[in-house]
C-alpha cells in the first residue's frame, strides 16, 4: 500500500500545478496594487515563455528576489507591465511579488 504520508505529499503536490479557474467576477474588479490598472489573464503562450525563463533563473520579482517556482496560472496588467501569480485560484495582487513583464522575450 505503501507510505500514506508519501501519498498525500503527491496529492497536494499535484493541487498545487493544475490551474483552479478565477471567477469572471473577482477578474472583473482586481487591479494591480501599485498603478490600479486592471488585469486579465496571462496568456498560455505567455505563462509558458515566463515558466521557462524561470527555470533558467533568470526572472525576479519586484522586491528583487528570484522566482524559484514555476507559475500554473497568471494575471497581467492590460498595459503588459506586470504580472501576478495565482495561486490555487488566489491572485497574489502583493506589489513585492509582481513579476516585470519586461523579463520575458
Amino acid at each position: 500500500m505503501g507510505n500514506p504520508k508519501a501519498r498525500r505529499l503527491k496529492t497536494s503536490q499535484m493541487k498545487r500545478t493544475l490551474p483552479v479557474p478565477i471567477s469572471k467576477e473577482l477578474l472583473a474588479i482586481l487591479c494591480c496594487p501599485v498603478t490600479k490598472k486592471p488585469v486579465q489573464i496571462l496568456a498560455a503562450e505567455r505563462l509558458q515563455k515566463l515558466n521557462e525563463a524561470i527555470a533558467s533563473g533568470k526572472i525576479k520579482n519586484t522586491d528583487g528576489t528570484f522566482v524559484k517556482e514555476a507559475v500554473a496560472e497568471a494575471l497581467i496588467t492590460i498595459d503588459d507591465q506586470t504580472i501576478y501569480r495565482i495561486d490555487e485560484g488566489i491572485p497574489v495582487m502583493l506589489s513585492g511579488q509582481g513579476i516585470p513583464a519586461n523579463q520575458i522575450v
